[in-house]
């Protein structure tokens, strides 16, 4: 698994920022996980507003950890659990998660190798839990890359989310000049269903990232 992480990517942690400020928006609540989190602004942010929260980072990678519990400690977080989850492996950590609500995760569809991995770890964890719903901010870099073909075989249905709608669209977001001119796009993917109770919205992502 080639789980790429903050520490291999050149200028990665200030795009990453901008990714999770505009995340951070919409204020998750309920019993919320980070994936790939760092500095995990948006799990720092969502238990400070009375969310539980998990933060997760690559678990061969223990700095990443680290900074994990860091940022917990520097907000005066207690009881945030950190664990050790790798794309695309169904690990004991992964398998023993508590029931969620909500899956976070800042710019995980970075690099194309990865995209695959990265909704074999969410499509565990939503038919796990059948009605949480992943959230993922990303910065579209090319015209060419897509999760279409992928959604489909995993049957997931993919929103789009409308960053106005958070206030969040703008080049400055709470006091940070970040996510400056980087054209960065919110969706929400689930599970599909069948219209029971509630309107399973798909958009093509054909052209999204």
């Amino acid at each position: 698994m080639s789980h790429t992480n903050t520490a291999n990517r050149a200028g990665y942690p200030v795009a990453k920022l901008g990714k999770a400020l505009a995340l951070i928006s919409f204020e998750p609540n309920g019993s919320v996980l980070e994936l790939s989190a760092g500095v995990s602004l948006p799990g720092v942010v969502a238990a400070r507003c009375g969310a539980d929260v998990i933060l997760s980072d690559a678990a061969d990678k223990p700095s990443c950890l680290e900074n994990c519990r860091r940022s917990c400690e520097a907000n005066a977080l207690r009881g945030v659990a950190v664990v050790g989850l790798s794309w695309g492996e169904v690990s004991p950590d992964l398998v023993l998660l508590p029931e969620l609500d909500v899956i976070l995760g800042s710019d995980v569809f970075y690099d194309p190798e990865d995209f695959e991995d990265v909704l074999v770890t969410v499509v565990f964890l939503l038919r796990k839990n059948p009605k949480a719903e992943f959230w993922t901010t990303y910065q579209v870099r090319s015209a060419d890359w897509s999760i279409e073909v992928l959604l489909h075989r995993w049957s997931l249905s993919c929103a789009d989310i409308q960053l106005q709608h958070f206030d969040a669209d703008r080049s400055e977001l709470g006091g940070s000049t970040l996510p400056g001119n980087h054209s960065i796009q919110m969706m929400k993917i689930s599970l599909k269903t069948e219209d029971v109770g509630r309107r399973t919205i798909t958009i093509n992502c054909s052209t999204m990232l």
